[in-house]
């Protein structure tokens, strides 16, 4: 950090140890000035060649002991290395001696903490310290030579090792911040990943995962870490007949992206559709030896068990509809042709032709049924007309009573409207609930021959039960596990001989989901059926 701030502690710990060594060595080469091993006209005495070097390693070795603190401190111990280092060639070695050299660590010290004011500074002192030395002690050409050489040399040498510790200053702060910006990207990258509801993996040339998402655990049925695993020891994909698939080796034959909505994956008893899309990873910074294999493997795996049982259901449900609509299509459209020949003869008997336009009539109004049951499916399904509202209760069921009279009348039976005192009202989806309960009472008007069909509504506690009573044909213990299913008819011969679509408790379901109850059915043969379900009364 420049400008006095507070140093890391591993740059404060190299500071002091220079700091400390370089008297060291001055110590050593001035005992050897003090010895006469090397010439110095300088040397002032041995002790206060001593003292200096005993006050200035004293010194260094405090500054060990204590860290750095702010700049005010660094300030003043530059100062006294300074003070020390002029002392030392002012009294011991000369300007003209090559231990100026030394002065470079000053120089590189300072330009640390003050950028290029305090390298100017140092390097002044340096200039103003040699030319003072040199006209006090006059020195000769030789040696002013020698001295001026050496000053310009360590400025020189200097500015030197400044400029390349600044190079790598820049170079270090421009890869740390690429560095900073790569991780941020990835940061970016895994965030986006962990925010989609599809499970991601991403591997390496040979298959080991690198990268992956929460939902990628969720798929596997694991909280575990997998970064390091290959691919093809958490991923065991197998295809329609339970044979094992390798992943890796279908990652590695793709040239481009490749969906494969085929595989499934086991989970002990439970088997799910999964659908798998990979593809390579290349780029244009990969090394010829990984060109082969490329960067690695995106891959991205979505379990489509639901999907693929709604295609499934789709198709079944198509297929059956064709056959149920082309049935009374084909009876209807023959019967027309019939009536069209024999009213192109003359002495056709009236009551076959009205027999033969009424068996026309059964088979569209048995079509229009069900086009209508099919249209409240779909509404149903996509929640169109699913608005909630308050529904007077009591209400409800004397519209109902007055709508079906008539029918219940026309096929002398007895409608019976049985209704608690102050029921209430309840808040659910006015068209459903209505469609619910005429679901129930034409199927009772239906399938009862003699007796009564009854519309009972009844509160105990906060719940409001509607109940539909018939003395009807009644439903056989076998049949009532499957009348709920779609386009299915009781093989009883009094069934087949009303027309019904199959579809109209499979709607009832449907709709019963939809306003958040349950269909309770008692039924006995030959003694009628009970359907029931409830719904929390609205408090006031």
């Amino acid at each position: 950090m420049k400008s006095g701030g507070i140093l890391d502690l591993k740059t404060s710990r190299n500071a002091k140890l220079v700091a400390l060594v370089a008297p060291l060595v001055l110590l050593g080469y001035g005992v050897l000035v003090m010895a006469g091993l090397v010439p110095d006209f300088h040397f002032i005495s041995a002790w206060w060649f001593l003292f200096l070097m005993t006050i200035w390693i004293g010194y260094a070795f405090y500054r060990i002991l204590t860290p750095f603190s702010h700049s005010e401190t660094t300030a003043v111990q530059l100062i006294i290395y300074h003070c020390f280092m002029l002392l030392y060639l002012t009294l011991v070695t000369g300007f003209d001696s090559p231990v100026v050299i030394a002065w470079i660590l000053l120089l590189l010290i300072t330009h640390f903490y003050y950028s290029i004011n305090g390298f100017i500074v140092s390097a002044g002192v340096l200039l103003f310290a040699t030319l003072l030395d040199t006209a006090f002690y006059h020195y000769p050409l030789l040696d002013f030579t020698l001295a001026v050489l050496n000053v310009n040399v360590t400025i020189l040498v200097g500015v030197g090792a400044v400029a390349i510790n600044s190079f790598r200053a820049n170079e270090h702060a421009a890869l740390q911040a690429s560095r900073q910006r790569h991780d941020l990207e990835r940061k970016r990258v895994l965030t986006i990943i962990n925010n989609l509801a599809d499970a991601v993996y991403s591997t390496d040339g040979d298959g080991i995962v690198q990268v992956y998402n929460a939902a990628g655990l969720a798929l596997l049925d694991t909280n575990q870490d997998i970064s390091g695993k290959h691919i093809n020891d958490i991923l065991k994909p197998t295809d329609g007949d339970g044979k094992a698939i390798d992943a890796f080796k279908l990652f590695k034959e793709a040239k481009s992206v490749v969906t494969n909505d085929t595989l499934r994956l086991h989970y002990g008893e439970d088997v799910m559709r999964l659908e798998l899309t990979y593809a390579p990873i290349r780029s244009g910074y990969t090394t010829e030896e990984a060109k082969s294999t490329g960067d690695g493997y995106i891959v991205i795996a979505r379990d489509i068990t639901r999907l693929k049982s709604l295609e499934e259901e789709r198709d079944e449900f198509i297929s059956v509809v064709s056959h149920e609509l082309r049935t009374p299509i084909t009876v209807a459209e023959g019967t027309i042709s019939n009536v069209q020949l024999m009213m192109q003869r003359t002495g056709v008997d009236q009551k076959k032709l009205i027999a033969s336009i009424d068996e026309a009539h059964d088979q569209v109004m048995y079509l229009a049924k069900m086009i209508n049951d099919l249209s409240t499916l779909s509404r149903a399904e996509r929640g169109i007309a699913s608005e909630v509202e308050k529904i007077d209760v009591a209400g409800l069921a004397r519209s109902l009573h007055g709508e079906y009279g008539p029918q219940a009348v026309a096929a002398k039976l007895h409608f019976n409207l049985e209704l608690d005192p102050h029921l209430g009202s309840v808040t659910t989806s006015r068209l459903y609930l209505q469609e619910l309960l005429q679901n129930f009472l034409t199927n009772s008007i239906k399938y009862t021959r003699e007796g009564s069909v009854t519309l009972r509504i009844q509160k105990h506690g906060g719940q409001i039960h509607f109940i539909v009573v018939d003395t009807g044909i009644g439903i056989s213990k076998s049949d009532q596990t499957k009348i709920f299913d779609k386009f299915y008819r009781s093989e009883d011969y009094r069934t087949r001989e009303t027309g019904g679509t199959g579809l109209g408790l499979y709607v009832s379901t449907k709709l019963a989901k939809k306003i958040g109850t349950k269909i309770e059915l008692t039924s006995r043969l030959n003694h009628g059926s009970t359907f029931s379900f409830s719904l929390p009364a609205t408090k006031k």
